[in-house]
């Protein structure tokens, strides 16, 4: 089974002075908090949430992907 820790998260600042982090692989998994501690333990809290869904409905999760960055000039 897989967990969080299988996929890629991307954890940033927000503009509202929070922090999102998220699953690029997976629709919907995303959660905001004041520190960024705070949004990835309640990202766990979402995942765990999205998995349960994803197993009651005999699906498997998603891969992960893998992301590019790339600095604008």
């Amino acid at each position: 089974m897989k967990t969080l820790w299988d996929y890629t998260i991307v954890l940033q600042p927000d503009n509202n002075g929070t922090f999102v982090a998220y699953v690029p692989a997976i629709d919907g998994c995303h959660a905001w908090g004041e520190t960024p501690e705070a949004a990835q333990s309640e990202l766990e809290n979402v995942f765990e949430m999205i998995r349960d869904e994803y197993i009651e409905a005999g699906q498997a999760l998603p891969d992960n992907v893998e992301l590019v960055a790339s600095h604008a000039r």
